[in-house]
């Protein structure tokens, strides 16, 4: 009976969720002259490694920024840093919006202040670019997430709780000898 309050509470506590303070950081928005040759992308120098073990977990990144007609930020693949490795001391690649597109997961030139991530299993890095004519600078980027079990995970808990209550229950109050004694 313990045991299945407990997945029980768990399964409330992972409906309601879990939702972080909004966070702030100042981002560098990435000069870009205007001329034809397209703006260069920075890239953090690190990955972000999400282990296996939340593909149990629903994360989701929100991330707003105050200056969208100036620059944007995106989330890509890791592997984009192969093709567009970043500088290690400045972030800068040698890259345009172009060539990292097809590394593109969240965010990008078309989003308007704001993006939204789903944080899934693998290795990912942030990016963020000017657009033509915007000046070395730094913008404020707030984030916050949401986090929840995935929904295949709370069914699965929410079958255990009930398997395992009803269990206690039966074995508390037997079905068979109430039904004798109705009978009976």
């Amino acid at each position: 009976m313990l045991v299945g309050l407990l997945c029980a509470l768990i399964l409330v506590l992972s409906l309601i969720g879990y939702q972080t303070p909004a966070t702030g950081n100042q981002v560098p928005i990435v000069p870009c002259s205007a001329d034809d040759s397209g703006c260069n992308v920075g890239m953090t120098v690190e990955d972000m490694n999400v282990p296996r073990a939340f593909g149990l977990l629903e994360i989701t990144l929100d991330v707003e920024w105050n200056e969208p007609e100036r620059g944007w930020l995106g989330v890509v693949d890791s592997s984009a840093a192969k093709e567009c490795p970043p500088d290690s001391s400045t972030g800068l690649t040698m890259c345009t919006e172009e060539d990292i597109e097809e590394f593109l997961v969240a965010g990008g030139s078309d989003n308007d202040g704001s993006m939204s991530f789903s944080v899934k299993p693998g290795s990912y890095r942030f990016v963020t670019a000017g657009y033509e004519g915007a000046g070395l600078d730094s913008q404020l980027v707030e984030m916050t997430s949401s986090i929840h079990l995935d929904n295949f995970a709370e069914i699965v808990l929410a079958g255990t709780s009930g398997l395992l209550i009803m269990g206690a229950g039966e074995m508390a109050f037997p079905i068979r000898n109430l039904l004798k004694r109705i009978r009976g």
